[in-house]
């Protein structure tokens, strides 16, 4: 199940136990002589804290272990590992909404900002789930994006909905707008992006949690830019 992120990107919608419970729960629904190494690689944890998680949840009887031939062991939900699954699962497609609703309604309010302004050179920084959202926004509003900068995004695909996605700003040059859309380190891609770009181009969405207090930067040193810039 891949997570999505809440309207607080510093952690994703599930706290991070819940996410990983959740996801060993759904694994362990699907294969239950799964190995412990092949978990792990499901989970993309640690194999000793895939170790640990499947003990808690043993503990709280969310799973039952038994030993199995070769000397290994299967897994099996419980009742309630079923009941604990329903849960967090309705939890995430709740939260998911959500920030898919609120996502929404702020991509659409920023770009018709631009488009009022005349700003119709558009560039959106970082490849996300709010990435897609803003798109499909601009789709709606009929507003055509210049494209997405993403250098870790660009080293694996050229293209994104249709949209060029690339490592450095100067690929897309002139763009009137910079809508920051990474939620993996929204403050730190701003951060950056303030140092060569007019601040006053560079729209967030209030869901990031970004600081955009210009006493904020005055001291702070202008290194680390040649990733966007």
């Amino acid at each position: 199940m891949k997570p999505v992120p809440d309207s607080n990107p510093s952690h994703e919608n599930l706290k991070n136990d819940e996410r990983i419970t959740l996801n060993l729960l759904d694994v362990v629904g699907e294969n239950s002589t799964i190995t412990q190494r092949s978990l792990s690689a499901e989970l993309g944890v640690a194999l000793g804290l895939t170790n640990s998680y499947l003990k808690r949840c043993a503990k709280k009887g969310l799973i039952k272990v038994q030993q199995i031939p070769s000397n290994r062991y299967a897994y099996y939900l419980t009742p309630r590992g079923f009941a604990e699954k329903g849960r967090l699962t309705a939890e995430y497609l709740k939260q998911s909404f959500d920030f898919f609703r609120l996502a929404r309604a702020q991509s659409v309010e920023l770009l018709q900002s631009c488009n009022e302004k005349g700003w119709n050179r558009i560039a959106l920084v970082g490849k996300s789930d709010l990435t897609e959202i803003t798109i499909l926004s601009a789709v709606e509003l009929k507003i055509k994006l210049a494209g997405i900068i993403d250098a870790e995004a660009a080293s694996s695909t050229s293209t994104y909905m249709d949209l060029p996605v690339v490592g450095k700003l100067a690929e897309l040059n002139p763009l009137h707008v910079l809508l920051i859309t990474d939620m993996r380190k929204p403050q730190e891609t701003f951060d950056k992006a303030v140092q060569f770009f007019p601040r006053d181009q560079i729209l967030t969405a209030p869901i990031l949690g970004i600081v955009r207090d210009q006493a904020k930067y005055e001291s702070e040193n202008t290194s680390n830019l040649n990733y966007i810039k």
